[in-house]
């Protein structure tokens, strides 16, 4: 019992601290492929507390719903960091470590903050949510297509069951079914994270924002939060990607100090490679309009359930 409650806490301090960095490792690489100097991979953690240090400005329009929604945003994705195998092939919330209930979580706090952004009645936010609302109705069915697409050789949709599977049979990563999943899977992400060429993070236009959009109500501390949460949103989809893809390195063990911290330096290398290949991609697209990333999406969901029937007709 001791021992999952210290990698319970393990994990979540894991995240809340590793989260800004790799959103500074992404931004720094792809500065450095522009030939730029860019922002220093600390520039998150700077940004932060820059936040947290200022006043928060709320409109007169908006209700209490604002001034919470951050927090429970929060409390989701940490609760979610509990699910997911990261450092050892186990998960603290095991029971719960479902892949199903995990994307329910992310629509949940993909709920909240949409609901937010009409609170406030701007023409901006609900220009920001009926664009994620749009693209979430793509996008989670999506990602579940692209995750079953390996977990129905499993048979189960438990990721640290997932992960010890494919940690034990390295030989099924040579399948065309993983090929096929992997590519679906990056388009997924590129997609849940609002990286180029889906959207632009780092724009300040607001015609063009899809998730910044949402935001733009937001300030001080609440503004902190909000993309806090963002960042470790996105190390919880990479660390998703990781069981289901790269799960070696993981410690077997959660009692052995020298495995988990060897498998600590992995989780954290395995982030940084991601980070690093996600800059790539931004680096080589320029961004699409609106109205084509249903077809990128579909094109996603079309690659997964082809390496479904390949699954199930074998």
């Amino acid at each position: 019992m001791l021992e999952k409650i210290l990698l319970a806490l393990t994990q979540v301090i894991l995240c809340v601290l590793l989260a800004p960095f790799i959103q500074g490792i992404i931004k720094n690489a792809k500065a450095k492929m522009q030939n730029r100097v860019g922002p220093s991979i600390f520039q998150p953690y700077r940004d932060l507390i820059k936040y947290f240090k200022k006043d928060a400005v709320i409109s007169d329009h908006a209700s209490w719903f604002t001034r919470v929604t951050p927090y429970i945003c929060f409390t989701i994705v940490l609760v979610i960091s509990l699910m997911i195998p990261m450092i050892t092939l186990s998960a603290p919330l095991g029971f719960a470590s479902d892949l199903i209930l995990v994307i329910y979580l992310f629509a949940l706090s993909r709920f909240f903050t949409a609901l937010t952004a009409l609170d406030a009645g701007s023409s901006f936010g609900g220009m920001g949510s009926s664009r994620e609302i749009m693209l979430s109705a793509i996008l989670e069915p999506a990602l579940l297509l692209s995750a079953l697409a390996i977990l129905l050789q499993i048979g189960t949709t438990k990721l640290y069951v997932a992960a010890t599977a494919i940690n034990s049979a390295p030989g099924l990563v040579l399948q065309p079914t993983y090929f096929l999943a992997f590519i679906a899977m990056v388009i997924v992400i590129i997609t849940e994270t609002g990286r180029i060429p889906v959207d632009n993070p780092d724009t300040h236009l607001e015609l063009t924002m899809i998730h910044e959009g949402m935001l733009l109500e937001y300030s001080g501390r609440y503004l902190g939060l909000m993309m806090w949460a963002s960042q470790i949103k996105q190390l919880l989809i990479f660390s998703i990607f990781i069981s289901l893809f790269f799960p070696w390195g993981m410690s077997a063990v959660a009692n052995d100090i020298v495995s988990l911290g060897l498998g600590l330096v992995v989780f954290i290398l395995k982030l940084v490679c991601l980070g690093v290949f996600f800059a790539v991609i931004e680096t080589m697209y320029a961004k699409m309009r609106l109205f084509q990333v249903p077809r990128l999406l579909a094109s996603s969901m079309l690659l997964s359930i082809l390496a479904i029937i390949i699954t199930v007709v074998k």
